[in-house]
């Protein structure tokens, strides 16, 4: 019953911590394929999951119902398997995030769409960087071959919201680091924290397996006095 009770704690923190992680690089989905916000996902639903089938452990243990134990054990350890295979695909994906990030945040100012302009807008100032590796990534690579007022620091910017005199005189006026680097930096200090709930989960999973399946083994024998 206690190892029901941590598993519903765990849930809901597990639930908590994808929210919190997906609320924090879903301003940047923009440049960020499904792969890198799909694991979250799978934490927020894996935490709802595991709080639902936490509640038929306990009932099961409360009610010293042996089939609602096995049940509750064969559960988790299906969602233990689903997330083992979402940490290995993952861990396989981590080796190409440099990569993916650095082509679609190149696409991203070779197109210079509306909705390009404002995603590198956003990421630029809340990130405080400029282009994949710099600012002259604007000049080479977009339409109009012109850096962005949102790269420029917040001491330089005039009344136009552009930097103040002509900036491109003046690279200080500019962020000088690249976005792609403290883009990929945030995903994985994310990751870091995804992957200390989810080994915490599975530690806690293994046990409630191992418990649920004691315990009902302890019922069957009582019963078969």
């Amino acid at each position: 019953m206690h190892t029901s009770l941590y598993l519903n704690i765990s849930g809901l923190g597990i639930l908590i911590a994808g929210a919190l992680v997906l609320s924090d690089i879903n301003e940047f989905n923009h440049f960020l394929e499904g792969r890198v916000t799909a694991p979250p996902v799978v934490l927020i639903i894996t935490g709802a999951t595991i709080f639902l089938i936490a509640s038929l452990g306990c009932y099961g243990a409360i009610r010293e119902n042996q089939g609602m134990l096995y049940t509750f054990a064969f559960l988790l350890l299906i969602i233990f398997i689903i997330e083992l295979a979402v940490g290995i695909a993952a861990c396989v994906f981590k080796s190409d995030l440099q990569m993916m990030l650095q082509q679609s945040l190149q696409n991203s100012i070779e197109r210079s769409s509306m909705d390009d302009i404002m995603a590198w807008d956003n990421v630029q100032k809340r990130l405080m960087c400029c282009g994949m590796n710099g600012p002259s990534d604007w000049q080479d690579y977009s339409k109009n071959r012109t850096i962005r007022a949102s790269c420029c620091r917040p001491e330089f910017v005039d009344g136009s919201k552009d930097c103040k005199f002509n900036a491109s005189l003046f690279q200080h006026r500019y962020y000088q680091d690249g976005c792609l680097p403290k883009l990929k930096a945030k995903i994985d200090s994310n990751a870091v924290v995804l992957i200390g709930v989810g080994l915490g989960l599975a530690f806690i999973q293994l046990l409630g397996i191992v418990l649920a399946c004691w315990l009902a083994s302890a019922i069957r024998r009582e019963n078969a006095k």
